[in-house]
């Protein structure tokens, strides 16, 4: 019989195997110099790297860092959008856009995970090992913060807490980590997170009845697709576009069509633009989270949701796809990817209020996640009037790595107020304005995202 996929336990369980056999250290490979994205300061050097695992990792180090007075920024990468194996061309993606902190004078390092695909605790190990490697050939930094990006929040969170102490020669000591840095970050835990798309796939079948289509194979729909589905990603969108003209100037569409659009975007609460990305992740990563890494369970639930916004609520909730959670999934899910709030350093985060791919309200639920471990405190949550998710106004990165080091050098706790003034000072050294709304506080997930 076919062997079963191995789950999160199964995996983390070999992985320390691995580590404990001196494995997986033994395969990774020196840090190798090469030529740096222009992106990044001329006088900057770069290595590369593959990790022992199956990952790649980039480096990054700016002119004149040393390890005694250095600031090392570990970052974990958003996604996760691709679901084959590890390609050393997203490292240098992620270094591109994250250019700003070598600029602001910090060391960059990033792994790019041993695959694609979920697997939060898998990428907090990860990005762990490249730390690990930079030290061992750079020397152990000043400071290290770690620096979480869209999904990759969500594995600086859990890697935060997986390596809040780690093991000394007199017993467990403070871990690796001096300060977080949280931006755009999907912080609600994979249990959370991710239930809206559940809802959009079932409210998008519901009004255009083509994801799948009637005379092809029928499958739940939190399978995302199934395994040997052909589908594309361009098949899918023109399949959406076919129902709603999303990708039409709103002239021309249809009448059906505008109907069709203003249901499923009101009901989803989800701007137009990224219609056909949500449905993108629903598809290929529910495929990869579900069949992959859950040995095909489903760990959504939408029994008792109560969807509202459309033109007729009443026949929306009688006709949609109802799916009951499995528990072991569920579970199983929860240990990999959800937050406890069990954090032992300053955490920084931001977060546009009109993301339009990670719901700001996400940060309420790691709010509230932080201070039912009783460590409100060391949280601080800084919002931008912006509308965008992979990167924000490029002097709001230095002021918050800025803020960081002060709160882990001189006990400064920082402000959304101290925070947008140590922006304005930046502006200029970095050509935009500072777009931060010190006086925000997000609403309550449950104000986006039907409970369940």
């Amino acid at each position: 019989m076919p062997l079963r996929p191995l789950t999160w336990p199964a995996l983390l369980a070999l992985t320390a195997l691995l580590a404990h056999t001196g494995m997986a250290s033994a395969q990774a490979s020196a840090p190798q110099p090469r030529a740096c994205p222009t992106e990044v300061p001329s006088n900057a050097v770069c290595h590369t790297g593959e990790d022992g695992l199956g990952g790649f990792y980039w480096i990054a180090i700016p002119a004149g860092w040393k390890p005694q007075t250095g600031v090392l920024v570990m970052h974990a990468h958003g996604g996760p959008a691709d679901t084959g194996p590890a390609r050393l061309a997203r490292g240098e993606e992620d270094l591109k856009r994250w250019a700003v902190t070598v600029k602001a004078g910090y060391a960059w390092a990033g792994a790019t995970y041993r695959r694609g695909g979920f697997g939060v605790s898998m990428a907090a190990e990860d990005t762990e090992r490249v730390r690990r490697i930079f030290v061992k050939h750079f020397g152990p930094p000043r400071r290290t913060i770690l620096h979480g990006q869209s999904y990759g929040a969500s594995v600086a969170a859990k890697g935060a807490e997986m390596y809040a102490t780690v093991d000394g020669p007199n017993g467990p000591v403070k871990g690796p980590y001096d300060a977080m840095l949280l931006t755009s970050g999907m912080l609600g835990g994979g249990t959370r997170a991710y239930d809206f798309r559940l809802d959009l796939r079932v409210v998008y079948q519901y009004v255009c009845k083509n994801h799948p289509r009637a005379d092809e194979p029928q499958y739940p729909l939190w399978q995302g697709l199934p395994m040997d589905a052909r589908l594309t990603r361009a098949e899918l969108a023109n399949r959406v576009d076919e129902c709603t003209g999303v990708r039409k100037p709103a002239a021309q569409r249809s009448e059906q069509q505008k109907a069709n659009l203003a249901n499923i975007v009101n009901v989803i609460r989800i701007p137009e633009r990224s219609l056909i990305a949500h449905l993108n992740w629903s598809t290929w990563l529910f495929r990869d989270l579900t069949q992959l890494r859950l040995g095909n369970r489903n760990p959504f639930n939408n029994t008792n949701v109560r969807y509202t916004g459309s033109s007729d609520d009443v026949a929306l909730n009688a006709g949609v796809q109802r799916y009951t959670a499995e528990p072991a999934a569920v579970a199983e899910l929860a240990q990999d990817s959800d937050p406890q709030g069990r954090i032992n350093m300053p955490v920084l985060s931001l977060h546009a209020i009109n993301d339009p791919t990670a719901f700001v309200e996400l940060e309420s639920a790691y709010r509230e996640t932080i201070e039912r471990a009783g460590q409100g405190a060391r949280l601080v949550q800084t919002f931008s009037e912006e509308s965008e998710h992979s990167y924000l106004s490029e002097p709001q990165y230095p002021a918050l790595f800025t803020a960081l080091l002060r709160w882990v050098d001189q006990r400064e706790k920082p402000t959304p107020q101290s925070v947008a003034a140590l922006c304005k000072t930046y502006e200029a050294a970095y050509g935009e304005s500072c777009k931060l709304l010190p006086d925000y506080r997000s609403a309550p997930l449950a104000s986006r995202v039907p409970p369940r």
